[in-house]
């Protein structure tokens, strides 16, 4: 009986020990990861992959950094103060690119036919003297964050199909989202194109008014890409691969719960409540849900890319004299990671 407790207790101690030490390697073992975010529910992929632990089955401890606009993140993944970025393409991203620096890896964003886009949206002031529609925009101010970025791009392309030229839309570089919000409501600008959850918002709060949707101008648009730096992309193809798989799961977590509705009413609620934590945490719940719900756009399954979009867009840049001439394709994208199409 002593003889048979001592092997117990041997036995015990040497499965604590064990567990310890793996648990000790494990502690050690994960990967510390930094990603560039802004405060959209179109990043809401990593903060899924992040909630529900998906980053943590690859590895991976990740922190948080938060940017008002997209320039500044490409950035930031350039210099290794940040690892992961998910944001717009813009000419500060392809200016990087050009000098090796950085690479788009995946796609994050991506205009749908039948679900609600990027909308089109004018200040209550400028649609009382007739800015109903986004042919009335010429001779107009429209918002942007900085020259070279996504919205100058939307706004390039909106006068474009409307038979007018760039210079004579007038866009206004603001820096920050937050400031483009106050200069529409105020009347200081008349126009601006965003993601459906900020402009729904705005609509219905009466602060401003529909007039078009960025589908109707940029179909298929990959309005946001996922990128790291070069370093990481070629050093480091298994950190990445396992960074996109976490992020994958967390998009279609997302595009379940909020873009297909197959999770029904109750899984709206629950992916509302975890996207809160990141996305207009000044407001109450009760306030940020129904945004949240309703502004959803599809991300891209398996972080698959639209080349064809972001080749569109690279032409853009390079005609406006927003990227370095010599740019190809190749020095953008690293292809080896997810599907293109």
């Amino acid at each position: 009986m002593k003889l048979s407790l001592r092997k117990t207790l041997m036995c015990a101690a040497t499965a604590a020990m064990a567990f310890a030490a793996f648990s000790s390697v494990s502690a050690t073992a994960a990967d510390k990861i930094r990603v560039g975010t802004i405060r959209l529910i179109s990043h809401s992929a990593s903060y899924v992959a992040f909630e529900r632990g998906y980053f943590a089955e690859q590895g991976l401890d990740v922190e948080y950094k938060f940017f008002q606009a997209a320039q500044p993140m490409a950035v930031a993944i350039a210099s290794g103060d940040v690892d992961f970025g998910l944001t717009a393409i813009s000419g500060g991203l392809l200016g990087l690119a050009d000098k090796g620096a950085v690479k788009v890896i995946g796609g994050a964003l991506h205009e749908e036919p039948g679900i609600d886009g990027q909308i089109i949206i004018a200040s209550n002031k400028a649609y009382e003297e007739g800015v109903t529609e986004p042919s009335k925009l010429k001779g107009r101010t429209f918002g942007i964050t900085q020259a070279g970025s996504s919205f100058h791009y939307m706004a390039s392309r909106i006068a474009a199909k409307e038979g007018f030229t760039l210079n004579e839309l007038k866009v206004k570089p603001l820096q920050k989202v937050g400031a483009i919000i106050g200069a529409l409501t105020s009347g200081q600008i008349d126009a601006w194109s965003i993601q459906p959850h900020i402009a729904k918002a705005l609509v219905e709060a009466g602060s401003a008014k529909k007039i078009g949707m960025v589908s109707d101008y940029i179909p298929d648009y990959q309005v946001t890409t996922i990128f790291t730096s070069t370093d990481i992309a070629e050093n480091k193809p298994d950190l990445v691969k396992r960074f996109l798989a976490a992020y994958s799961k967390g998009a279609a977590d997302f595009n379940a719960a909020l873009v297909d509705k197959t999770e029904g009413e109750e899984g709206q609620i629950a992916m509302a409540k975890l996207i809160h934590k990141y996305v207009y945490v000044d407001r109450p719940f009760e306030k940020a849900s129904k945004s949240i719900i309703s502004g959803a756009m599809r991300l891209n399954q398996n972080a698959k890319l639209d080349l064809s979009s972001v080749e569109n867009q690279l032409d853009w840049f390079k005609a406006e004299g927003l990227s370095p001439e010599g740019l190809t394709i190749d020095d953008l994208v690293n292809k080896s990671f997810v599907e293109i199409y």
